[in-house]
């Protein structure tokens, strides 16, 4: 039997009525899948780069910060970067038993203090920090504690991935992602405004190898610290720059202030006899003195009341080869003052050791050097003493020694393939040319022999000063330097090392200077970051190179002296 249900006039109206509710609902759900359509397709596909900036300084708590850009090395690894972080606030107004409250956070955050806690939780203010930068762990056994008047904010962290490598060039930020120091402070604002990282001359793989080097060998001499600086002599960039001791700048407060001291671009010290290559290279350009030049080493100089000695004397006369070979203090004492006063101060100051470097780091040191320049004043300057500068000063000024006379200005930033790399010369070709014959002649047969390194022709100069400490210089208290240059014959790279304090050791027959303490691990860096660098081993015999590296002067004086006794 079929029933049929018969409806009046209210029943049909109240269908119609649901019918009409239904298809207006369904037409709203079908045009709100529509606008998140259209808005996905927007975001992934035509969303202007003004919007992704944006979105990109949101947190998933919809609260706005600005994110700082990344820094990379110059093959883009990173360096620092930020992640976003929740930091625990309070209103202490909403808080009930702010004892109990600070005792359940302790539970979870054992590394805060209860008794500030319960200050901070019954204070009348209806804002305070209770800690920053929570692990989503810690955030989340926070939330466990059902806590009223607890409440995050989320903000940028800034993260180091290397830890202590490039700490003195990076810098770090303070916990309001302000920068404080380095990289970080001297760029804040372009960090906080640019997209792209920020990318560095830095190569943190020679990095790392002139950290190990490094520390090894402060560690063999007890040196109180040291650093290294490797900086690519024909454009001014800096590949690796190490300070010891050093700091992790994922906890810069957890740092004394002597392992945050920038001992390369801060420090300015007395640095020896590296000086002997300015002194020589300034004669040779103003004609001051020539490759055939002699001097007489055979007494000290005394003057007023200094004496000017030799550590090694020869007691002869050198010539300006041997005076460089020798590392004699009295030859280049009598060379400067045949230069003066004033061209030589000049050159120096051509040369950028009178100012501060041009390098992007608030970190810089003043160079020191005598208000007026006496003619006592120019003798010592000639073998480093009387003047004090940092060992990025020495680097930048070598480069410009041996790259063909032209001073690149310093810099962190790498530059763009194929821009102009901004340059003013400083000394002519020629000289250039005989002061990288002079620096393989230490290497090969002076002071410089423990830097030797096969296939990379090492050309460079020692350096040992005293320090000076409450206007005395300390005898046992040296800076002992090396500076070098590879391939001498056509220089890519300076390598600078300095020990700051080493002490004699057995295998260096008890010295501590730069000979015996720089000038070995500048060796074993060299021999380590070229085939990193893409440079291959040289033939040291090639006649090319020979012909580059021979210095064209007369024999001395003792040679002659022998050769007359032979016949």
């Amino acid at each position: 039997m079929t029933t049929r249900i018969r409806m009046d006039g209210a029943g049909k109206t109240a269908l119609e009525t649901a019918r009409s509710r239904l298809l207006i609902g369904g037409g709203l759900i079908a045009a709100a899948f529509l606008a998140v359509g259209i808005r996905l397709v927007d975001v992934s596909i035509i969303e202007t780069p003004e919007q992704t900036r944006i979105a990109s300084h949101r947190t998933v708590a919809g609260q706005m910060r600005m994110a700082r850009a990344d820094i990379v090395d110059r093959n883009g690894i990173l360096l620092a970067t930020s992640l976003g972080t929740a930091s625990l606030y309070a209103d202490p107004h909403k808080i009930r038993n702010p004892q109990r409250a600070a005792r359940k956070l302790i539970g979870v955050l054992p590394e805060l203090s209860e008794a500030e806690l319960v200050a901070q939780l019954s204070s009348d203010r209806s804002f305070v920090w209770l800690d920053r930068n929570l692990t989503p762990r810690e955030q989340y056994d926070v939330n466990r504690l059902g806590v009223p008047g607890l409440d995050f904010r989320y903000e940028d962290h800034r993260v180091y991935p290397n830890g202590t490598l490039g700490a003195h060039v990076l810098g770090f930020t303070g916990v309001d992602n302000l920068g404080l120091a380095g990289i970080e402070q001297s760029f804040d604002e372009n960090l906080k405004a640019r997209r792209e990282p920020l990318p560095l001359s830095i190569d943190i793989r020679v990095q790392e190898i002139l950290h190990r080097e490094l520390a090894a060998q402060i560690e063999k001499f007890s040196a109180i610290g040291g650093g290294g600086i490797v900086l690519d002599a024909n454009t001014g960039e800096i590949v690796s720059l190490v300070s010891l001791p050093d700091f992790d700048p994922n906890d810069p407060a957890g740092a004394d202030e002597d392992a945050r001291f920038n001992r390369m671009t801060l420090g300015v010290y007395e640095l020896g006899s590296v000086f002997k290559i300015f002194n020589h290279a300034i004669a040779l350009e103003t004609g001051a003195a020539t490759m055939s030049s002699a001097y007489d080493a055979s007494e000290p100089i005394r003057i007023a009341r200094f004496t000017i000695n030799d550590f090694h004397p020869e007691n002869r006369w050198l010539n300006l080869p041997e005076i460089f070979k020798y590392s004699s203090n009295i030859g280049s004492a009598k060379m400067a003052l045949d230069i003066g006063a004033q061209t030589q101060k000049k050159f120096l100051s051509d040369l950028g050791m009178l100012r501060r470097t041009s390098i992007e780091l608030p970190e810089q040191g003043q160079p020191m050097y005598p208000a007026t320049w006496r003619e006592i004043n120019t003798m010592t300057i000639a073998y480093g003493h009387g003047i004090a500068v940092s060992p990025l000063h020495l680097a930048n000024a070598v480069a410009a020694v041996v790259n063909g006379g032209i001073l690149h200005p310093a810099t962190l930033i790498r530059r763009a393939r194929g821009a102009a790399i901004p340059g003013t010369r400083i000394l002519s070709a020629k000289t250039s040319r005989q002061m990288r014959q002079l620096l393989r002649l230490v290497v090969e047969d002076g002071t410089g022999r423990n830097a030797d390194t096969p296939g990379y022709l090492v050309g460079g100069k020692t350096g040992t000063a005293e320090k000076q400490v409450g206007g005395r210089y300390r005898r046992k208290a040296l800076i002992s330097s090396f500076v070098a240059a590879f391939p001498i014959h056509a220089p890519r790279y300076i390598v600078v090392a300095m020990l700051d304090e080493p002490k004699g050791i057995k295998d260096s027959y008890g010295f501590a200077t730069g000979g015996w303490t720089a000038a070995p691990v500048v060796g074993r860096i060299i021999a380590r970051i070229a085939p990193v660098m893409g440079i291959a081993p040289f033939d040291e015999q090639a006649p090319q190179i020979r012909h580059a590296l021979a210095i064209d002067a007369p024999a001395t004086l003792e040679q002659r002296r022998r050769r007359v006794a032979s016949n």
